[in-house]
Formats: structure tokens, C-alpha cells, sequence
């Protein structure tokens, strides 16, 4: 059997360095410093930020070893210019594929900032060997962390979409199943597409089972097959949608796109997966029974399950369980404040989600000095939460079935929250963070 080959090639970056001497970096080579510029940029690129940050941690690198970067910035390839007294120096640089890693995203930031203060005593070698030390750090969590992770998010996010006891637990049991089984195939590198369809057909197909099993045995009414849906919305690839919009309104177009389209091939693939997986076991998803609960409690279990949503899915984008718990106190007062709205108020939901990410984004930029975590490590996994993954799934589902209507109000219903939900962020961006608020 032939042996696999790779079809991105590894960058040797320490093949580039010219000086075997101990200079310090501001004292190397244009084409040195250039590797310094360049690899922060794609180290960034592949922790899933959006353009507009990894453009600021290139630019503070070059200006530290008194050069000029300009950069053209994708999902997955950075094109860069390094300019210095008249001589340029062009790089082309690309992943293999992305994905979203706030712990190395934290480090990473920490050595753009204080990157000047030790330009004029580090040499471009050891700022390598600093960078291969980021790059070889390990997930913080294993595959069944992974799997308990998402079965908390998703569970409590059934409670907040309106399930009762039994959907939670079948959809624990679904989403924990299905995310441990997609983290094993990511272990083995197994592509993009493969991995969703596999991690959301055992997440289905566990679903299916566990209720099956109850209507048999408990005599379980066949109505809660409305929760079904949730056991596959670990899937759903908020962190790429979000930071498509943010990129798209700072005129980062490439990157913006090119984000929204990796989110929707994911979205699609899924609910897809979805719908025939519901279709072989003729499963057919409605509406969740309304539940009769205090408006008093109703406000305390939205409080503790958007807590536990919010923090499960800070887990699974490999948050230390610090920031995961800031980024659960943020989406605990943002997302309860977004469902009392819609409730008590005549406000369409997607106010309701700008409001509460909005909320988000301020909380997020008045905490960042106290704890000490970039802003936006604490503001998308604190919104991820609001992403309208049932209303995607009902949008492909009704349209499966040729019933363009209904799939088409579904998917306008989530197209407009979508939209709401960067634009909450951006808007608070624009009122706290100056650089942000500035065009140039």
C-alpha cells in the first residue's frame, strides 16, 4: 500500500534563517524578519481569528523590527508584502485547514504584545523556537472531554430552545457521542466533509435509539422526536460565521467570504445529514410541547443552562476552563437577557440577538483588562449559543421536502439572526476599541 502524502507541505521555517549569529531581530535580514511576520500571521490564521486580527498581529510584529507589512488575508493562505529602505520581500503562505483554538489564540497574542520590548535582545532564531513551542502545544482537552463538552452545550441548549426532560437527555447522550466520534476522525485527519457526516449521523442515530428504547420500554410518547435536531447543533460552525461578519464589515472581503462559505459547506452538509438520516428512520421533527413553567424560574433555569451551553462550547474551542467560565457568566446574563426580551417584549428576534450581543461585546471589553483573555475568546463562544441552528436544520428540511415556503421562512427567519449576531459585536467594537472604530 502506498504511503500517504501530504498534500500541504510543511514550511521549514528555521531552513530560512541566513545569520547563525545570536543578532538581535531588529538587526536581521529583511527576508528574516519577513519569517517572523509571516509566521505569526499564519499561526493566528489557523486558531480561526478573523482577518482584522491576524492583520494587527502581523502589523505589530513588523513595526517592532522597523519594517512595512501589507497583507492580503483568506481562511486559509495570507499573501504579504515586508518592506524596508526601498526592498521588499513577497511571501505566499497557506494551512492545510482551520479550525478554532482560543488557548493558543491567548499565547499568541501575549507575544505580539510584547514583542518590541524584547525585538532588540532576541535573536529571529530563538523568536522560532518560541513559536515552535506554541505550535507543539497539545489540546487541553481529550476526545471524551470533548464529547461531555458537547453534550452539556447541547443539552442545555434543548431546555432553551424548549425541550423537556427527555429531549435533554436524549440529546446529551446524541450531541456526546457524535462529537467524540468527529474528534477521533479529526485525530486521524479524516477531511472536512467525512468527519460532519459521520459526527452527526452517530449523533442522530443516537438520538433515534435512546427514544426508541423509552417508547418501548417507558412508553414514551413519540412527540418528543422534536429534540432531535439539537443532538447534531454542536456542528454548527458559529465561530467561522461570526467572524466572517466582522471581517466582511471591515471591508475584508476574501477572508469574510471565504469563512461564510467554509460555515455553510458545514451547515449544509449537516442538516443535510440530518435530514436523511430522519428520513431512513422516518423520524419527523416538529415543534417542541410548550411547557408550563414559572416566569420566576423560567428566568433561573435559563441563567444555569445558559451558563452550562455557553461553557460547554468554550470548551470544545479548547478554552482553559478560566475562560470558559468568564465566557459563561458573559452568556449567562446576554442570552437570558435575549430570551426575556423576545417573551416579555414585541421586539423581532433578531433585536433580541443584537441586543444581547451587543450586551456581549461591552461585557467582554470591560472584562478583557481584569482577566486578562483576548476579547474575543469571551465574545463568540458567549454568542455561539444564539446561533439559530434549528431554524438551518427546519430551512433544509422543509425544502428537502419540496416545500420551498416553509424551508424558505425558516431559512430568512435564520439569515436575519445570523446577520444580528455580528453586527451586535461590531457595533460594540466601534463604541470601546478606537483602532476598531477607525478605518485606516
Amino acid at each position: 500500500m502506498s504511503q500517504f502524502r501530504k498534500q500541504h507541505m510543511p514550511i521549514a521555517w528555521h531552513e530560512i534563517i541566513e545569520n547563525e549569529n545570536p543578532i538581535p531581530a531588529i538587526e536581521a535580514s529583511l527576508k528574516e524578519k519577513a519569517t517572523l511576520v509571516g509566521r505569526v500571521g499564519l499561526m493566528m490564521l489557523s486558531v480561526g481569528t478573523g482577518a482584522w486580527r491576524v492583520r494587527a498581529s502581523m502589523n505589530k510584529i513588523a513595526r517592532a523590527l522597523g519594517i512595512t507589512c501589507t497583507a492580503d488575508i483568506g481562511l486559509l493562505a495570507i499573501a504579504y508584502t515586508c518592506i524596508e529602505n526601498g526592498e521588499t520581500y513577497t511571501n505566499a503562505i497557506s494551512i492545510n485547514t482551520t479550525g478554532v483554538n482560543t488557548d493558543k489564540l491567548r499565547y499568541l497574542e501575549d507575544f505580539t504584545d510584547g514583542f518590541q520590548e524584547r525585538a532588540g535582545r532576541y535573536s529571529v532564531e530563538q523568536f522560532h523556537q518560541i513559536l515552535d513551542k506554541f505550535q507543539a502545544l497539545p489540546p487541553n482537552y481529550k476526545a471524551w472531554n470533548l464529547g461531555l463538552a458537547s453534550a452539556l452545550a447541547c443539552c442545555a441548549f434543548t431546555f432553551l430552545l424548549g425541550g423537556g426532560a427527555v429531549e435533554m437527555i436524549c440529546a446529551f447522550f446524541g450531541a456526546g457521542i457524535g462529537n467524540f466520534v468527529r474528534k477521533l476522525l479529526l485525530e486521524k485527519h479524516i477531511t472536512l466533509l467525512a468527519n460532519v457526516t459521520v459526527g452527526v449521523a452517530s449523533a442522530c442515530c443516537v438520538y433515534v435509539l435512546l427514544l426508541e428504547i423509552a417508547e418501548m420500554l417507558m412508553g414514551v410518547s413519540s412527540v418528543h422526536q422534536a429534540g432531535y435536531i439539537c443532538s447534531m447543533l454542536f456542528i454548527i460552525p458559529g465561530f467561522p460565521l461570526i467572524t466572517g461578519g466582522i471581517d466582511l464589515a471591515k471591508l475584508d472581503l476574501r477572508s469574510g467570504l471565504e469563512r461564510i462559505t467554509y460555515a455553510l459547506l458545514i451547515i449544509i452538509m449537516a442538516t443535510l445529514t440530518g435530514w436523511i438520516t430522519a428520513t431512513i428512520f422516518n423520524f419527523h421533527p416538529s415543534e417542541f410541547t410548550e411547557i408550563e413553567i414559572n416566569p420566576a424560574l423560567m428566568l433561573v433555569l435559563r441563567l444555569v443552562t445558559s451558563f452550562c451551553g455557553v461553557y460547554g462550547f468554550s470548551l470544545m474551542f479548547n478554552s482553559p476552563r478560566k475562560m470558559a467560565v468568564t465566557a459563561g457568566i458573559i452568556g449567562m446574563i446576554v442570552n437570558t437577557l435575549r430570551l426575556e426580551l423576545i417573551d416579555f417584549t414585541s421586539i423581532p428576534v433578531s433585536t433580541a440577538a443584537f441586543i444581547g450581543t451587543f450586551c456581549a461585546g461591552l461585557l467582554a471589553s470591560a472584562l478583557k483588562k481584569k482577566v486578562g483573555f483576548p476579547r474575543i475568546t469571551l465574545t463568540v463562544p458567549s454568542i455561539v449559543i444564539m446561533v439559530p441552528g434549528m431554524f438551518m436544520y427546519k430551512g433544509i428540511y422543509y425544502m428537502a421536502l419540496s416545500d420551498v415556503q416553509t424551508g424558505a421562512l425558516w431559512l430568512t427567519k435564520a439569515l436575519l439572526i445570523v446577520v444580528a449576531l455580528p453586527l451586535g459585536l461590531i457595533f460594540a467594537r466601534i463604541l470601546t476599541d478606537k483602532n476598531f472604530r477607525q478605518s485606516s
